[in-house]
């Protein structure tokens, strides 16, 4: 019963995305760390107190999550069993994002098909955090690959692999890890001491996710018909020409299986950082490369879902009295 559910909250996803008028816990969690910030810079001045603001900001965000989620589900259940479950499902689906990154990266791609260079620059900005103004087709198309490819990871295949192990409780955890990294993480010099934390645990969450994640995207490449060898291959190889240690799994095997190359200098702050190329160039990118890695990203993930579901099915047999009998 318990999988019935993800397989509901994973074609509500698909069916629905993430409608930016509706209630949405990530973006509570979203506002709820602007606070915890904005009362931790007001107590913490120097870079060491900083650095521990980082790591209670990260303990209070994530516990707050997962119990809030426990006792949600806790409570629900109690009133009603399939008011329970509803909440179940809601919770679930909420952590998934794979209609909304597919509907993402199609803004993108059919600004581009159109040859509306401005529509799609600003379809892409919404989805990437370097500088867009002056990106040209294939700077464009390289963008939103890689978008897809990392988010793969940290939007379908990591809440699942937590979904997994702990229940909806953790996979809401495991979101809010994400989004502290999406939203402190970073090596600036505002957020270099407090999100450093932040950003080495999100490291540790996508650890096993991210390679698991490698072996997915290349079966959702064989499925397809690309380049399979290519892709686990271009993944093993170039899989740390990323600063991420586990971003660079899922973007190498997506440009392996493509035959072309990701990464690059890119502009971010309005500063030039010089990344290193990941993948071979085979090949031109182009904008209809974009729907190949949407179609990756979401055989990928129906694979994940299939794999977790199993083996949570697997476990709770071996675990119940009658398995261990």
């Amino acid at each position: 019963m318990t999988v019935l559910l993800w397989f509901a909250a994973f074609l509500l996803d698909m069916k629905l995305g993430d409608p930016p008028h509706w209630p949405h816990p990530v973006r509570w969690i979203g506002r709820f760390i602007t606070q915890a910030e904005q009362i931790i810079r007001r107590i913490c001045q120097t870079e060491i107190s900083l650095k521990w603001g980082g790591i209670l900001l990260w303990l209070v965000v994530v516990g707050s999550v997962w119990l809030t989620s426990y006792w949600i589900l806790q409570f629900t259940y109690g009133v009603t069993f399939w008011l329970g479950r509803l909440i179940e499902i809601w919770l679930i689906y909420t952590v998934l994002a794979v209609r909304s990154l597919s509907n993402a990266a199609d803004a993108v791609y059919q600004a581009l098909r159109q040859g509306n260079l401005v529509a799609s620059r600003e379809q892409l900005a919404r989805i990437v955090g370097r500088e867009t103004a002056q990106l040209q087709a294939p700077q464009i198309s390289r963008a939103a690959i890689e978008t897809v490819a990392e988010n793969s990871v940290d939007g379908v295949i990591a809440p699942l692999f937590f979904l997994m192990l702990g229940g909806a409780p953790l996979a809401m955890t495991y979101k809010a890890i994400n989004t502290l990294d999406s939203m402190v993480g970073y090596k600036t010099p505002r957020y270099r001491a407090l999100g450093m934390f932040s950003a080495r645990m999100d490291d540790v969450a996508n650890w096993l996710p991210a390679r698991l994640g490698w072996l997915l995207l290349a079966l959702a490449a064989k499925w397809q018909g690309l380049d399979f060898r290519q892709a686990l291959r271009i993944g093993w190889r170039d899989r740390y020409q990323h600063s991420s240690p586990n971003s660079g799994w899922s973007e190498a095997t997506v440009a392996g299986a493509l035959g072309i190359r990701l990464g690059g200098p890119g502009i971010y702050f309005n500063q030039l950082i010089e990344k290193p190329w990941i993948g071979e160039a085979k090949r031109e990118v182009i904008p209809d490369d974009i729907p190949l890695s949407v179609q990756m990203m979401m055989m990928a993930s129906m694979m994940a879902l299939l794999l977790f579901s199993l083996l949570h099915s697997l476990f709770s047999v071996m675990l119940s009295p009658s398995g261990m009998a």
